[in-house]
């Protein structure tokens, strides 16, 4: 393809390649612990990180990364206190994020409209070498903390409680997932967008389950739909002209049904065929 050729197009696919495998890696985590949907309410507070950027003129990656950060850490230490449960401080953080975002862009000189688009939903032809160099560095480094951490994040997982007990530094293995999850969610946000970011963390992972039983087997086939799904959003949004972030989910979720439908075809025909045995009726007892 000739548009491989193309400096932006090799860094816009380069990006969604390095997010494709790092969001299902920290992903299967986020969907063992049942918050499947933590991604969108940190997208939320990423936003307002986005619209500080724009409002200061400093550069919004940059300052998304410290909110969704803070904000992220904040919901964890507020649900480990036991101050409130876990469901109402993502909600909080899906409100309040938002509305700083709405609220700091609305402040801004207005230009920066039609730079949140981009962040919303996703601009990746427009990856800068720097872009490049930063979710790069960010991906790989998410991506090894996920693969070294992996039985003691296993561990947490599956029963924070037996993780506790076990001596395993509970405290510190919720605040590496929650800042994590804030780094890949703001180095994501200009391939896939702030709003379907989460998709790639959840919907590979899904997929992945349909197919594996074990977790490492999970996680692997979880990395290369993440990362297939990525690459071929790139190149078919490139030829199709659609928008890179909706077409990547959509090929995720493609994905996903696919495997569902195998899935199950599969479990019917391994499914034991009993005999079905006639049994005669019973002999009727007559009273005189």
């Amino acid at each position: 393809m000739e548009l491989l050729t193309l400096p932006f197009m090799q860094r816009a696919l380069a990006a969604a390649m390095i997010i494709g495998l790092a969001a299902p890696a920290l992903g299967i985590y986020l969907v063992q612990r049942r918050l499947s949907l933590i991604g969108d309410g940190i997208g939320h507070v990423a936003l307002t990180g986005v619209g500080l950027g724009l409002l200061t003129g400093n550069e919004p990656v940059l300052s998304a990364i410290v909110v969704a950060t803070i904000g992220a850490v904040g919901v964890e230490l507020v649900r480990e206190r036991g101050r409130t449960s876990g469901d109402l401080a993502l909600a909080m953080l899906f409100y309040g994020g938002i509305a700083g975002g709405v609220l700091l862009v609305g402040l801004s000189d207005g230009s920066g409209n039609s730079s949140l688009m981009q962040y919303l939903f996703g601009s990746p032809l427009t990856t800068s070498a720097t872009d490049l160099m930063v979710i790069g560095g960010l991906g790989v480094t998410v991506l090894a903390a996920m693969l070294f951490f992996r039985p003691a994040l296993f561990a947490l997982c599956n029963d924070e409680e037996y993780a506790r007990v076990s001596g395993l530094p509970v405290r510190t293995l919720n605040i590496l997932l929650a800042v994590t999850t804030a780094v890949t969610v703001t180095i994501a946000m200009r391939t896939v967008g702030l709003l379907l970011v989460s998709a790639l963390m959840v919907v590979p992972v899904a997929a992945a389950q349909q197919l594996t039983r074990g977790f490492v087997s999970t996680m692997t086939v979880a990395m290369l739909i993440g990362v297939g799904a990525a690459g071929a959003g790139v190149l078919v949004s490139a030829e199709a002209d659609t928008a890179p972030g909706a077409t990547t989910v959509l090929l995720a979720l493609g994905v996903f049904v696919a495997t569902a439908v195998t899935a199950s075809i599969r479990h019917r025909l391994r499914r034991p065929q009993t005999p079905q045995t006639t049994s005669e009726p019973p002999d009727v007892v007559l009273h005189a």
